[in-house]
């Protein structure tokens, strides 16, 4: 098992491989589909972004509301598939890792390839179990969207699989297998 403190820099994901699994630690992003056409708009107008992307990992994840006592609701992933059309302008600008579940399109896996960035398969039906893992929440952005607002979270001991390495090799495609 590898610990990947965040943000990550290209010597973090390099050596990593698809099926590999992974413990996140540190300062991780939040935003669903919504908060992703916000950012895309915000870029393709020239605007500053509510953070800087440059080495950071976003988890798909639109959180349950916080019960008494926790920091927040259950936080299970997203379908990823969702953020395809926005995710490559991230890449692009430096983002190193995406969190989430499901099989990612050809453009996403392009651009992860051709700017060294990977994606982290989350278990989908763990959100009270990946909640326990999050220490600390902060809005950051885009209240008006309510769950799905930019949100910047403290992870401790999270866990991922590598889904997709910076290579392009990919969990999801069985087409090699017998």
């Amino acid at each position: 098992m590898k610990v990947l403190r965040a943000p990550l820099n290209g010597e973090d994901i390099y050596s990593l491989k698809t099926g590999d699994h992974v413990l996140l630690e540190g300062t991780v992003y939040a935003a669903r589909d919504a908060a992703h056409k916000n950012m895309v708009d915000t870029i393709k107008q020239g605007g500053q972004l509510p953070f800087d992307v440059q080495g950071q990992l976003i988890y798909y994840v639109g959180p349950c509301p916080a019960p008494p006592g926790k920091v927040i609701g259950s936080a299970g992933p997203t379908t990823s598939g969702r953020m395809d059309a926005y995710a490559p302008y991230l890449i692009e600008r430096g983002l190193k890792a995406m969190i989430g579940k499901g099989n990612r399109s050809p453009e996403v896996i392009a651009a992860m390839k051709k700017h060294r960035a990977v994606y982290l398969a989350a278990v989908g039906g763990a959100g009270a179990y990946l909640a326990a893992r999050i220490k600390k929440v902060d809005t950051i952005a885009y209240l008006e969207l309510g769950p799905e607002a930019l949100l910047k979270l403290e992870l401790e001991q999270f866990p991922c699989i590598v889904a997709i390495d910076c290579q392009g090799h990919n969990i999801y495609d069985i087409s090699n297998d017998s």
